[in-house]
């Protein structure tokens, strides 16, 4: 019979998982090289969401006709719904959950600071 051979093939693949679980336990405490969160991905002025609100990267470039609320001068950097680091060319708005947004940029959404 081959039960020396079947309990050679189980007796291996025991010690194979095992020796493939510490190696995973050993990894997972391995420090992380290269970046430890990737940075979210810029708006794109075609997403849904941007063009309902009229997004554009550059203020300079509103259809004033189209949104008359527009005032001279006002961009996202100045919008209380920006977040993040002030003077980053790309910053979170609570607008847009998961995306930068330019801080040259504008949309309806835009609100003064206070």
């Amino acid at each position: 019979m081959n039960r020396p051979r079947l309990l050679d093939a189980v007796v291996r693949r025991r010690a194979l998982l095992k020796t493939l679980a510490m190696a995973a336990g050993s990894a997972a405490l391995l420090p992380v090289s290269g970046p430890r969160a990737a940075e979210p991905a810029h708006l794109n002025v075609k997403d849904p969401a941007a063009v309902a609100l009229g997004y554009v990267e550059d203020a300079s470039h509103v259809d004033v006709k189209k949104y008359p609320a527009y005032a001279k001068g006002s961009t996202c950097e100045n919008c209380s719904q920006l977040q993040g680091t002030a003077g980053a060319a790309y910053r979170p708005c609570e607008l847009f959950p998961g995306k930068v947004v330019s801080a040259r940029g504008w949309c309806s959404g835009w609100a003064a600071e206070l």
